[in-house]
C-alpha cells in the first residue's frame, strides 16, 4: 500500500531554510554556467526561451524539496508538477533567461512556499549581486548580507517600501509580456504614466523588480501577463515591507490573474488608477 501524504504543519522557519537552500543551489549552479555556451530553445514564442540551465536549476531545486520536504507539492515554471500537499512551492528557477541568455547580468531564482492562505514565505535571491531578498507572511521583509572582500558578511536589512506621495518622483519598472496583444496592452498604460513620473525602467525579470519595490529601489512596479512563479515571492516581499501587492481592480488576486500593481500606499493608488483609466 502507498505511504498517504503527510499534512503537518512546518514551521516557517524550517520552510524559510529549506527554501535559502535551494534558492541558493539553483543560483550557484546558474551562476556556474553564466556566460558560457548554452542549449537555447524557445517554448511559445521566439521571445519566450528557455536554456538548459533553466531545466538544471529547476531539477535543482525539485531534489531538494524531494528529500526534505517529500509530502509538499511543486509547480515550477519549466514544468515540474506535483500535487497533494497543504503547502505548494512555486517555483521559477530563472527569472530573466532572456536577459541570462544574452549575457544580461540581470536575473535570479524566485522561490515561494504558499498555503491556503497564499505565499508563507518568499526569497528572491540574485546570485550576481549576491543578494537574498526573504519575507515570511507575517515576520517582514529583510536583505539578507552579502559576503564582503575580507570574509565578513554585510549585516541584515529590514526592507521597506518607499514613502513618496507623488507620481513626479517616482521612479517606477514594468515589464513586456511575449504575447504580442499584451505587449500593446501595456504600451497604453505605460504611455498613460510616462510623463507623469520621474523615471522607468524595464530590466526583464519581474521578481527582481518586486524585490526592488520591496527595498525602496523602485517606487512602484506594474506588469500583465505574468505567471504566478514569476510574482508569487515577489508579492509576499512588498506586503511585508509594508507595500500594497494587488491586481488592478479591487479585490482581484495578481496570482490568480497575472495583472500586478505594486508599491507604497499612494504610489500603488496613482498607479491602479492610472492603468484602469480611472485618473
Amino acid at each position: 500500500m502507498s505511504k498517504k501524504p503527510q499534512h503537518s504543519r512546518v514551521e516557517p522557519k524550517d520552510l524559510l531554510d529549506s527554501v535559502l537552500l535551494a534558492a541558493r543551489a539553483a543560483g550557484d549552479l546558474l551562476l556556474e554556467r553564466f556566460g558560457k555556451s548554452l542549449d537555447v530553445g524557445y517554448k511559445s514564442r521566439p521571445a519566450d526561451l528557455v536554456t538548459d540551465a533553466d531545466r538544471a536549476a529547476e531539477d535543482a531545486v525539485s531534489q531538494i524539496v524531494t528529500r526534505r520536504h517529500p509530502d509538499h507539492s511543486f509547480l515550477a515554471e519549466e514544468g515540474t508538477l506535483r500535487e497533494g500537499s497543504l503547502y505548494r512551492w512555486v517555483v521559477d528557477p530563472l527569472d530573466g533567461t532572456v536577459n541570462y541568455a544574452h549575457g544580461i547580468p540581470h536575473w535570479c531564482v524566485s522561490i515561494a512556499v504558499e498555503d491556503e492562505q497564499g505565499p508563507v514565505v518568499g526569497v528572491v535571491h540574485d546570485p550576481m549581486r549576491q543578494e537574498t531578498f526573504v519575507a515570511t507572511r507575517g515576520g517582514g521583509a529583510t536583505l539578507m548580507g552579502a559576503p564582503l572582500a575580507n570574509g565578513s558578511t554585510r549585516p541584515r536589512t529590514d526592507l521597506r517600501v518607499t514613502e513618496t506621495v507623488d507620481l513626479a518622483d517616482a521612479v517606477m519598472a514594468t515589464g513586456f509580456a511575449y504575447d504580442p496583444d499584451l505587449r500593446v496592452e501595456n504600451l497604453s498604460y505605460l504611455d498613460r504614466m510616462l510623463l507623469r513620473i520621474r523615471g522607468m525602467r524595464r530590466f526583464g525579470s519581474a521578481a527582481l523588480d518586486l524585490a526592488w519595490v520591496a527595498a525602496g529601489r523602485f517606487d512602484g512596479y506594474w506588469e500583465i501577463g505574468l505567471e504566478r512563479w514569476d510574482i508569487a515571492a515577489g508579492v509576499l516581499l512588498v506586503r511585508e515591507a509594508g507595500g500594497m501587492a494587488t491586481g488592478f481592480e479591487p479585490g482581484e488576486d495578481p496570482l490568480a490573474t497575472g495583472r500586478i500593481v505594486a508599491g507604497g500606499r499612494s504610489v500603488h493608488m496613482t498607479c491602479a488608477s492610472i492603468v484602469t483609466g480611472d485618473d
